[in-house]
């Protein structure tokens, strides 16, 4: 990350985290975020655009999907293609079944779908999209889905059993990202404060009181978790997110991360420099491009 522009940056603790919270949460505010596509980056960066929202991973086919201001990118394409309408795709995660992808956040240029856009689905790895529920209500900025159903934070944190109807859930937290697995019903939630935790699908929460004050999350499977810093210092869940062990760091600003089952985790990064991987559980990272 770090990005004024997009609401999942934080630093890692103190008044900094909270300031850097609240600042990156108001620039993405449903008011202040332009429904077109943002430009796309002009560093020379390999990445399709300089605001990056989300990463999946397919442990099936091994695609990798890129979810950004200027809509969904595969990145397993050189260059990468675009996927399906422009559209600016704030919150972004993947489904219990292969294909599925759930979205939101504003449309693109051109497009006729409401402001925000609610929650919207998709069947067919991001070709097409469906609107399923609180169009021209939420732009959900955290989403995750999970054996359950769908979690999702626009202000208030929300959960469905089936992406159209909704329950509203109290807590005394805001997540600048939310983290569950789609064959588990456990949900990390990250925050200045720490990591807050869920067991049974968002519905209620505690705190990990010993675990690292992380940026991103991401499960490889309903056991296994990994957890970045701000500064890019990875972490590593055996026990869904309860206890962890710090591994390696991730060079470079960190703006999505990812994470696929296997002997050990693969760990999935997207960076201002590229996306880049870790075969080894989060020890090292290398570019994708030459893993």
């Amino acid at each position: 990350m770090p990005d004024p522009s997009r609401p999942r940056v934080r630093a890692t603790a103190g008044l900094a985290a909270g300031a850097g919270l609240i600042l990156a949460l108001s620039a993405c505010s449903p008011s202040s975020v332009p429904a077109g596509p943002a430009p796309a980056s002009s560093t020379g960066s390999p990445m399709p655009d300089a605001h990056i929202h989300g990463l999946s991973v397919s442990s099936q086919t091994g695609q990798v999907l890129l979810a950004t201001h200027d809509g969904l990118f595969d990145m397993t394409k050189q260059p990468a293609a675009k996927v399906g309408a422009t559209n600016d795709l704030m919150g972004f995660t993947g489904g219990t079944d292969h294909g599925v992808l759930y979205a939101s956040g504003h449309p693109g240029e051109g497009s006729g779908l409401p402001n925000p856009l609610g929650l919207i689905r998709s069947t067919d790895a991001g070709k097409t999209w469906e609107q399923l529920s609180r169009q021209g209500e939420s732009d959900f900025h955290a989403l995750t889905a999970t054996k359950s159903g769908i979690i999702g934070f626009d202000g208030t944190l929300r959960t469905s059993p089936d992406g159209k109807t909704w329950n509203t859930v109290a807590v005394d937290f805001v997540p600048a990202a939310l983290a569950g697995s789609p064959t588990g019903n456990t949900v990390l939630a990250t925050t200045p404060q720490g990591i807050r935790r869920s067991t049974d699908g968002g519905q209620t929460w505690s705190a990990v009181n010993s675990g690292p004050v992380i940026q991103f999350a991401a499960f490889a499977s309903p056991a296994e978790a990994v957890g970045v810093e701000h500064d890019g210092t990875v972490h590593y869940s055996a026990d869904a997110g309860a206890t962890w062990t710090r591994k390696g760091r991730i060079k470079g600003a960190v703006q999505a991360v990812a994470a696929v089952k296997g002997d050990r985790p693969s760990i999935w990064a997207a960076t201002a420099d590229g996306l880049v991987v870790s075969t080894d559980g989060g020890v090292t990272f290398v570019p994708a491009d030459a893993s």
